[in-house]
């Protein structure tokens, strides 16, 4: 029974972490325990721990005075809605739940079993770096962590969960995840932290400004989303695996959905007659989506475009659109960047994709030529092209010139192209066409004003609809609004078995 007892108190000894007093700490700023963010995350009574007696090697500048069992994270795996994944949590009650060679270890070792048995892996990071005291050896133990993350990415699902600080070489393993959620004034993310930068630059920054939630989820994008507190950020990610299958190799769960009356008239009604006027691409999302189902990513960021998971007919989907409610939708470098990210993901786990377009083209202008539209517009356009999923567009409104080519048009292999009475399908819009074909004739009239409007009419009765691509076979149906959900549940379930391969090849070079 002495050696029950024992290992009764040395695993008691693991769960109090840094103890009673640092965990109260943490709550007091408004942070839950690494214990408690898996309590939360996991269906209860399903978690499973391994390396809880794990401790640090180290003996140098008093490490051997402070032994912490566990190693300042908490590994294992469990279930999530009755689904197998694996998990950990860094505890910063322990050494600020810095990084070190025995931390490192936990981590690769439950990202190998994830990748052997094919399931998702979730990171909730609140650690303070590298531990400084074992030197080498722990910058050795995030390279470790990068090369895992890499290997895993298109293998199987990986979403980091930042829950504290999280700076220097910590950033790169959720940077490559698939990913990442931010905590409100409670987390930040940088490379170089404000004394750095001050040093450096003279720029006087907090760290919520440098790397706060709301500043990754706005300005650079790093953040995927933004969470009140820590509780919503769990339920965040319960939320985003209900889309999601376990690997590359399985399809994402299907919902129960009984089929009733399909027709949702509203949308005949969205989009206003001017094409000038704006309107919310949401609200065509929320009537051809499943009731309540879309789960928006990236909101905050690139706000020209939209994307998110969703369902249809009960089975998951990766939803890209335009958005006419900001800047007119145009396409521009995050937006760019934004989509081909979605996609690529969607793609590599099986996620069928529909996109609504209604795009003007590309955002002109020196800043966006001087900082590479051209390379990172040509991001969208591989992945769309890559991409072997399931994929069906509606156009709604504008599409023109390349930007119609890039918004997974029948040219790139778009397996279904669907447009609205409203589309419109041309090289640019009528009145820059008309001056432009009607240069010379506008020039000589009477009334230049007159004869413009009058050339804009014409190529718009001629060029400003969806007939002409219709008639070519670029468009597969001309539909009314109402219909579109209808229709897409139903060519979605026509391509439910498609099959495509790719050429050989040891992978693409995408225009990075």
């Amino acid at each position: 029974m002495d050696k029950f007892k024992l290992l009764d108190d040395k695993l008691a000894e693991a769960r109090l972490g840094g103890g009673a007093d640092r965990i109260k700490s943490q709550h007091q700023k408004g942070k839950l325990s690494a214990r408690e963010r898996i309590d939360f995350l996991l269906d209860e009574g399903s978690f499973v721990e391994i390396g809880a007696l794990v401790t640090h090697r180290s003996t140098n500048f008093g490490l051997d005075k402070q032994v912490f069992l566990g190693d300042g994270v908490v590994t294992g795996y469990g279930t999530i809605d009755g689904r197998t994944v694996y998990v950990f949590s860094q505890d910063f009650t322990v050494l600020g739940g810095s990084l070190a060679e025995a931390h490192a270890e936990k981590i690769c070792r439950i990202m190998d079993l994830a990748m052997k048995t094919g399931a998702p892996v979730i990171g909730l990071n609140d650690s303070g770096g590298a531990r400084i005291q074992e030197g080498v050896v722990s910058l050795g133990g995030y390279a470790d962590i990068f090369y895992k993350n890499t290997m895993a990415s298109g293998v199987i699902p990986q979403i980091s969960a930042i829950m504290g600080p999280c700076a220097g070489g910590a950033v790169y393993s959720p940077a490559i995840t698939d990913f990442i959620l931010m905590v409100e004034n409670t987390s930040y993310m940088f490379v170089t932290g404000p004394n750095v930068v001050k040093t450096v630059t003279h720029e006087e920054v907090t760290s919520e400004e440098l790397g706060g939630a709301s500043t990754h989820s706005t300005k650079s994008g790093v953040t995927h989303f933004a969470c009140a507190n820590e509780v919503e950020c769990i339920r965040t990610i319960r939320a985003m695996l209900s889309y999601m299958p376990q690997n590359c190799e399985e399809q994402a769960p299907v919902y129960a959905y009984e089929k009733g009356e399909e027709k949702r008239p509203k949308l005949n009604t969205i989009v206003p007659e001017n094409s000038n006027l704006p309107y919310d691409i949401r609200d065509v999302i929320f009537e051809v989506c499943d009731e309540d189902s879309f789960l928006e990513v990236h909101k905050n960021f690139a706000e020209n475009i939209v994307v998110g998971f969703a369902r249809l007919g009960g089975r998951s989907i990766g939803v890209v659109a335009n958005q006419p409610a900001y800047l007119a939708g145009v396409l521009d470098i995050q937006a760019s960047t934004k989509a081909a990210r979605f996609v690529r993901f969607c793609d590599s786990f099986n996620i069928p994709l529909l996109v609504f377009e209604d795009v003007p083209g590309f955002l002109p202008g020196t800043d966006q030529e001087w900082n590479a539209i051209i390379t990172n517009g040509a991001k969208l356009l591989y992945a769309f092209c890559e991409a072997t999923v399931p994929r069906i567009t509606v156009i709604t409104r504008k599409a023109y010139g390349g930007a119609y080519d890039v918004m997974n048009s029948k040219h790139i292999g778009a397996d279904m192209n669907f447009a609205w009475p409203s589309a419109e399908i041309a090289v640019m819009g009528a009145k820059g066409a008309a001056e432009i074909i009607f240069k010379r004739e506008i020039a000589s009239a009477e009334n230049p004003e007159s004869k413009w409007k009058e050339k804009e009419a014409e190529y718009g009765e001629l060029f400003a609809n969806p007939y002409i691509a219709a008639a070519r076979g670029y468009v597969d149906a001309v539909i009314k609004p109402e219909d579109t959900r209808e229709q897409l549940i139903r060519a979605f379930d026509m391509l439910k078995n498609k099959a495509e391969r790719i050429p050989v090849k040891k992978h693409g070079n995408i225009p990075l």
